[in-house]
């Protein structure tokens, strides 16, 4: 079955089988090694080390994110050219989109390779904390230019109908980081560098494997010799700069958070911080690929005048959007001590009293969550990205920001409500943007 009857003809709760579980598991599946690297740290390295690595992660993955401003920026285009024939214009995109990430990621790994004692003395971190942090920052410098180029030859991938493929190199590069941070830290008993080198060197295998089919000149995308132009690289930034200023926006917060938690409890904060952003980042996944997955399907229906369908898909992404949620709410409320020691099994009394407290603060995150995530893909996949990115953006940062000066009085307890008050100013964005825009949008009766 080709997309177009997949979109189509395919009933809409089926539809949202067949595209949005391989789409939540594949988002899933490349985002675990995160949360594994979290619990290997926390159990074998201790509380001082996780610590280390939650301040030293945003920094990481701003250094991932400059990567991915180019990947998804160049996405677009060379999608385009591909679409209207242009297949020269379209090896050329891609050709020069991988020489500049392999350049961004010399350029900006030596620059934060040697800019990371500066950095995580300014967030507070002194002692072994800000040692085991610059060591964590620094492998990933190090390795920059082969790891953060995985994050583009991705979406290259599904570009070139290897959707299957993609999801087995997410799959493969979990396990594979997980066996060698297992390796370098529960048997060779390396430091907290082991457990960076153990997730680099998995990206890093899982870039040459994604590159095969390019390397061999079988995918439909091939190298060629790049011809640069400045109007090129203005249109893969404009493209990509939506999903970059968004990761950006959040790795800021996460960096203003780390640094007003150094200042108010410590490394013990920094790591009810870090435990808090593990747990989210195994919901978030699932809550991104999965609408993800189906606005391919939703834009389709939605220009072919097709309303009924769009309004039959979106309820199957708001209904399982707020499952998943709701469902986590009670989890995390219910097994707070559990999710604690997972991250950090010789928890003191201090961080156990301290994260079981948070934990239940930061569950209500997900009483509203669903409603703004589920919009802001709605959004994008009717083609108006404007709204879209107000919600994204007020996510991340202006509605934290906000909260931060706010709550300040309540001390950390402000911080740990200020996620679950950042995700009800998001649903009523949400909610009033709906509203506004509905009725120029659809049809009567969405």
């Amino acid at each position: 079955m080709n997309s177009t009857e997949l979109f189509s003809r395919t009933s809409p709760l089926k539809l949202f089988f067949i595209a949005s579980i391989p789409g939540a598991l594949s988002m899933f599946a490349s985002a675990l090694y995160y949360t594994i690297e979290g619990i290997f740290v926390g159990h074998y390295l201790g509380s001082t080390a996780f610590a280390a690595l939650n301040l030293a992660l945003p920094f990481v993955i701003i250094n991932f994110s400059l990567a991915d401003l180019i990947g998804v920026g160049s996405s677009v285009p060379i999608a385009i050219c591909l679409g209207q024939g242009r297949r020269p214009e379209a090896d050329n995109i891609f050709t020069c989109a991988s020489v500049m990430i392999l350049s961004a990621g010399v350029l900006i790994g030596g620059a934060l390779y040697f800019s990371a004692p500066l950095l995580i003395r300014l967030m507070g971190a002194e002692g072994d904390f800000a040692r085991h942090a610059v060591q964590y920052l620094r492998v990933y410098a190090l390795c920059s230019p082969l790891t953060t180029i995985l994050f583009a030859v991705d979406n290259y991938l599904r570009i070139c109908g290897y959707i299957r493929g993609s999801l087995f190199i997410n799959i493969f590069m979990s396990v594979l980081c997980t066996g060698f941070e297992f390796i370098f830290l529960g048997i060779f008993g390396w430091g907290i560098w082991g457990a960076a080198l153990g997730t680099c060197l998995g990206m890093a295998t899982c870039s040459v494997i994604a590159f095969i089919p390019f390397f061999r000149g079988k995918a439909l995308l091939h190298f060629r010799r790049p011809e640069f132009s400045l109007n090129m690289i203005k249109r893969i930034v404009a493209c990509g700069s939506p999903n970059f200023l968004n990761n950006i926006a959040g790795r800021l917060t996460s960096i203003i958070l780390n640094f007003i938690l150094v200042r108010m409890g410590g490394e013990t904060a920094v790591s009810v911080y870090g435990i808090l952003m593990f747990a989210d980042g195994l919901i978030q996944p699932l809550l991104y690929g999965m609408c993800d997955a189906l606005q391919p399907a939703v834009g389709y229906n939605y220009g072919a005048g097709e309303f009924s369908r769009v309004k039959a898909i979106e309820k199957c992404c708001f209904t399982s959007s707020a499952i998943i949620s709701l469902s986590s709410v009670f989890i995390i409320y219910l097994f707070p001590e559990e999710i604690t020691r997972l991250f950090v099994a010789e928890a003191t009394s201090e961080v156990l009293s301290i994260s079981v407290f948070a934990l239940r603060l930061f569950s209500f995150t997900y009483v509203t969550r669903w409603i703004s995530f589920a919009t802001q893909s709605f959004m994008l996949a009717i083609g108006n990205p404007r709204p879209a990115a107000v919600i994204s953006v007020s996510t991340a940062f202006v509605f934290p920001v906000m909260l931060i000066m706010l709550l300040w009085p309540l001390g950390l307890t402000g911080i740990w409500l200020n996620f679950a008050g950042t995700a009800l100013l998001a649903a009523i964005t949400a909610v009033f943007i709906l509203k506004k825009h509905i009725k120029s949008l659809m049809a009567p009766g969405l």
